[in-house]
């Protein structure tokens, strides 16, 4: 019996090349091929063309032990996957009495004749496993070939989640040696990516060893640099014992700009700051128009500790709402650490909160000027208890989606430091 190390994901459907459809089961399987020790080596999207296909089926089989399609498995004459998988196995194309059978039966069931061109799906490459498929008409094949293996699952994630569960997890697992693949996760916010490559690189490159093998990676988005850490094999107590090591010397090293290494959220490390303090957080908002506190709420349980916002766009609703005086405004600017000062202590204020959170800033792509360009951000916080706000000035890189994201994450950021000092 082969052994199951490697693999790779083809999803079929020319939709998913478009703005309009995303290929979530590739995701999916991803996980579950992980939890199972196999690595996913690479994924690719194809049109529905026979040929474009078979070109990417014979380079995936080269490479990697298990092959998964998803989609192209229906009546229809753009749906090629199987004529495909023939092709580049050898393989003809039998129909399946018992399949065909199953797809009249369903029709029937629902008072409907079945159309001849559902015959196509009863069409089996010889020597196919089938894979029953009881949520829709097109079932599953798994296919040896040459110590590969090659499985064609539905496109429908409401039909392929389930047989993926039912018909191949177990069997997979029986294939996989024992091995499996352990991950670790370390959260990062207020450092760049090559600061962060710069002071990890001589630390993760030398965790590995003839044993173990630990791969680390770097994902990069705007607010956060996240490394990832894996590691393979069959001695999952030793692969867990190496990967914490990594972890602890890689958060040594980082210091106080890790927020998270057990998946949490930087808005779910603060929460549950403010949840064991009992303390309530409100947020203004500028040019963030209120996303600082969608991510606040994102959190289940979070009307524990968040009681609103004020989306104070205009210099009007800063004086109204938030109280900011019109001459701090006049004298400053409304992008200024004075007016962001004003802006925390008036949400305290207004709703009566323990934490106010403030931010105002230059998004784009309009509205930069020379001495305050776009990208320009002031973030500034203050408590109940009293005191000088503390307020930052930052220079945030992107397009206006981008500033957006590293304003929210610098506001939740000085909120779990200054929770940290409390």
């Amino acid at each position: 019996m082969a052994l199951v190390r490697t693999a790779e994901i083809i999803a079929v459907g020319t939709e998913m090349l478009t703005p309009h459809r995303i290929d979530t089961n590739s995701l999916f399987l991803t996980g579950q091929l992980n939890e199972l020790g196999i690595e996913v080596r690479a994924k690719a999207i194809v049109r529905d063309d026979r040929a474009e296909l078979a070109t990417i089926l014979r380079g995936a089989l080269a490479r990697v032990d298990l092959v998964i399609t998803t989609g192209g498995l229906g009546p229809t004459a753009d749906d090629v996957t199987k004529e495909a998988v023939a092709e580049v196995l050898g393989r003809p194309l039998d129909e399946d009495a018992a399949i065909l059978a199953a797809i009249r039966a369903r029709f029937d069931r629902r008072g409907v004749r079945m159309p001849e061109i559902n015959r196509r799906q009863a069409q089996v490459p010889r020597g196919a496993r089938v894979l029953p498929n009881p949520n829709g008409t097109a079932p599953g094949l798994l296919l040896d070939a040459d110590d590969r293996l090659v499985v064609l699952l539905p496109g429908p994630p409401r039909e392929l989640k389930p047989m993926f569960e039912a018909e191949l997890r177990s069997w997979l697992e029986q294939r996989t040696g024992g091995r499996r693949v352990l991950r670790r996760a370390i959260k990062t916010t207020g450092r760049s990516e090559s600061q962060v490559e710069e002071i990890t690189h001589p630390i993760y490159s030398a965790l590995g060893d003839e044993e173990v093998e630990i791969t680390t990676t770097i994902l990069a988005t705007p607010g956060q640099i996240e490394l990832n850490l894996s590691a393979a094999g069959a001695d999952v107590d030793r692969l867990g014992r190496r990967l914490d090591e990594g972890v602890a010397a890689l958060v040594a090293a980082l210091g106080p700009c890790v927020f998270s290494t057990d998946g949490r959220t930087l808005e779910a490390v603060v929460g549950e700051a403010l949840r064991r303090r009992g303390w309530r957080i409100g947020a203004a908002e500028s040019c963030t128009g209120g996303t600082l506190l969608g991510r606040l709420t994102e959190v289940p349980g979070s009307s524990a500790w968040v009681v609103g916002g004020i989306v104070a766009y205009a210099n009007d609703v800063k004086v109204a709402q938030l109280g900011v005086p019109r001459t701090l405004i006049d004298a400053h600017g409304a992008v200024s650490e004075p007016v962001a000062r004003a802006m925390a202590s008036g949400v305290i204020a207004a709703l009566g909160v323990d934490v106010g959170v403030a931010i105002t800033g230059v998004a784009g792509p309009a509205g930069g000027t020379a001495e305050k360009p776009v990208g320009t951000v002031v973030v500034a916080l203050a408590t109940s208890a009293g005191g000088d706000p503390l307020a930052r000035t930052h220079a945030f890189p992107g397009d206006r989606d981008a500033i957006r994201r590293h304003a929210t994450s610098a506001a939740l950021e000085m909120v779990r430091q200054s929770l940290q000092q409390a």
